[in-house]
């Protein structure tokens, strides 16, 4: 450090004939003896010019990320091919086992979950998450009577994790004697819901988005017919105090508003649209 201290005042004093001197010198020596000069090992700076390297790399990449995010076309999802997904691991003597399946909607997914609950009638526990839409995102879980927030919310991370949507994944649990532990129950729900969908294979979704249309009970025949117009599914219907119907309609991104218009035009206005 000495010796470095005393060059660098040495430069700083030195005048500029005096200063190309230095470093005419310090081109014509070899790495090793500049090195040894001011006592630094080779390794150190081989190492340090690596470091440096990942450093711009690092860089590079995040700049790469800044710019995806902040670009406006839309970053493109995935979702699972078609059929079941299954995996399982056993967890001090508990069964795991993992279903996966594409759903775009909650009225297949509740489907699918019923489906993986029948197949397992002696299953100590159905835990699931759901995720679908893109304008809005819809989400749903369920930990099944296992202690808050250990089961649904772990596998509902499994899905996103995997960068998947219109995606529900049911997670059964018999029970082996032995307790988990919150976090071992987290680790266990999450692991095996990421096990089911890492190995499932996948494909781009085309963008979805869902709306909630309220209509008088007479307008319901031609809600449907104008989902089914541009190949939308209807779900989660229900009547209110007033008798009429609000249901939920998912369409491609790309036809919402056309369909919102069409809704309009064919109930002559008398539809509205729920947040």
């Amino acid at each position: 450090l000495a010796v470095r201290l005393r060059v660098l005042n040495m430069w700083r004093s030195a005048k500029p004939a005096t200063k190309a001197l230095m470093v005419l010198l310090i081109r014509c020596l070899a790495i090793r003896e500049v090195t040894a000069l001011i006592k630094v090992p080779a390794s150190s700076i081989a190492s340090a010019h690596r470091e440096g390297e990942h450093a711009v790399t690092r860089a590079r990449w995040a700049s790469q990320l800044r710019a995806a995010s902040s670009s406006s076309a839309p970053v493109p999802q995935l979702t699972l091919e078609d059929g079941v997904h299954a995996a399982e691991q056993v967890i001090k003597k508990s069964r795991f086992i993992g279903y996966a399946k594409q759903c775009d909607n909650w009225g297949d997914a509740q489907e699918f979950i019923a489906a993986v609950k029948e197949e397992h009638p002696k299953g100590r526990h159905w835990c699931f998450g759901w995720v679908a839409g893109h304008n809005p995102v819809q989400e749903r879980a369920s930990d099944d009577g296992e202690p808050t927030g250990t089961a649904g919310a772990p596998i509902l991370g499994g899905i996103k994790g995997e960068g998947l949507s219109d995606t529900a994944c049911v997670v059964v649990r018999y029970f082996g004697g032995v307790k988990l532990g919150a976090g071992g129950l987290i680790r266990a729900y999450g692991g095996t819901a990421r096990l089911a969908l890492r190995e499932a294979p996948k494909k781009v979704l085309i963008p979805k988005s869902s709306i909630r249309v309220s209509t008088g009970a007479a307008n319901a025949g031609t809600i449907y017919r104008m989902a089914s117009k541009f190949g939308g599914v209807a779900s989660d219907e229900s009547y209110n105090e007033s008798g009429d119907l609000e249901v939920t309609l998912v369409c491609e991104t790309e036809h919402v508003e056309t369909l919102k218009e069409g809704i309009i035009d064919a109930t002559r206005g008398s539809a509205t649209f729920l947040d």
